[in-house]
């Protein structure tokens, strides 16, 4: 389902979209903008699951043993990995 509506955009950003269209990059300014905003949904929806797993280590730390820092940074960055992998499988 399409929704119509009305935005404004600064003549800069108006140009630019027109280019991405006159160059062949995407078929309407419709398009430019729904591809940006799906864009920026995906950094959101990024930086929220890196967040939430960064939450998570913090509180499994407070509650658990004591590491040290390598063995903490590696699994950190197991964690997000997977947090990141269960995301893009949606």
């Amino acid at each position: 389902m399409t929704v119509k509506t009305s935005i404004s955009l600064t003549d800069d950003q108006e140009a630019y979209a027109r280019r991405l269209v006159e160059s062949g990059h995407y078929p309407s300014l419709s398009a430019v903008l729904q591809r940006g905003l799906e864009m920026l949904r995906h950094d959101r929806e990024k930086r929220d699951a890196e967040l939430e797993a960064l939450r998570s280590l913090i509180q499994q730390r407070r509650v658990g043993a004591f590491l040290d820092l390598d063995e903490g940074e590696a699994q950190t960055h197991t964690m997000l990995a997977a947090k990141r992998k269960a995301r893009e499988a949606l």
